[in-house]
């Protein structure tokens, strides 16, 4: 859910149409309806609405060369961190052969991309 100020639907100083002018600030006008949490007006940005932190990035690895990757079991999900070319080409035939999913590179089409006779193996 985006939560966006008063208003900003209607002017252009305020977001219409620019995405980067659409910013939040909370409505704190006397007669203002979003503030009094009406309904059918705009939702305010409250406790409530944060999101249950991601399962997925507890299990995420990042690595940034081959020692890092021993580490990494089958549970855990690997991310590249920015590599080299040749520690890039060691680490996925690592992880070609362990079997570790690699969550930001394509493996197969990486080495074969690289060297078309490893491609193919």
């Amino acid at each position: 859910m985006k939560f966006l100020r008063r208003d900003s639907k209607m002017y252009s100083r305020l977001g219409k149409n620019r995405k980067n002018k659409q910013k939040w600030q909370k409505p704190k006008g006397r007669d203002n309806k979003m503030r009094e949490k009406r309904k059918g007006k705009p939702a305010v940005v409250g406790i409530g609405y944060r999101k249950e932190e991601n399962k997925e990035l507890k299990r995420i690895l990042f690595v940034s060369n081959v020692k890092d990757l021993k580490k990494a079991g089958k549970d855990k999900v690997v991310s590249l961190k920015s590599i080299g070319k040749r520690k890039k080409i060691e680490i996925a035939k690592m992880a070609l052969e362990n079997k570790i999913v690699v969550k930001n590179l394509n493996i197969k089409k990486f080495l074969k991309k690289t060297n078309p006779k490893e491609g193919k193996k």
